[in-house]
């Protein structure tokens, strides 16, 4: 689990910084007028509120910073991948996640690997509408795997053969 994750953010950073000069701030129709910046930042500070939440065993993820340099500054969002690849490998723990639905504070009780989980299934997800917004941009080739969930990668090697 912490190795895909790892090795999923490792594959984005590569990319990342492929990326033609103004690509990553740009904003883009396709993207409902967000830019690849926005969403790098989105998959950054909900992996930050994890690793910030672990020490107290309390998640929240509407908490964010939502930190403007994340997804203005590329060499910073590099940065904030290499460090959460540096200290996401944890022992796992039962932790709660806090969130608030309609001004009502709801808590569920989880632990820290299906967070990992999550956070690993969310990052794919915004890296397939990053590939959207990379490939209305540029004619990059990107990664077969970029923004496929390995099950998605696993049955399609299966239907090959």
């Amino acid at each position: 689990m912490f190795r895909s994750s790892i090795n999923t953010l490792e594959q984005f950073k590569e990319i990342l910084l492929q990326l033609p000069e103004g690509c990553y701030t740009h904003s883009c129709a396709v993207l409902s007028n967000s830019s690849i910046g926005q969403h790098t930042r989105h998959i950054i500070e909900l992996y930050l509120c994890l690793l910030k939440g672990y020490q107290n065993a309390d998640v929240s993820y509407d908490n964010r910073e939502r930190n403007k340099r994340i997804e203005q500054e590329l060499p910073f969002a590099i940065e904030q991948l290499e460090l959460i690849q540096e200290h996401l490998e944890k022992p796992n723990k039962a932790v709660k996640v806090t969130y608030e639905l309609c001004g009502e504070k709801t808590c569920l009780e989880s632990n820290y690997f299906r967070e990992v989980m999550y956070n690993l299934e969310h990052t794919i997800h915004h890296h397939a509408l990053i590939k959207v917004g990379i490939q209305h941009f540029t004619q990059m080739e990107l990664p077969e795997s970029f923004g496929v969930a390995p099950s998605t990668l696993q049955y399609r090697q299966a239907c090959v053969q």
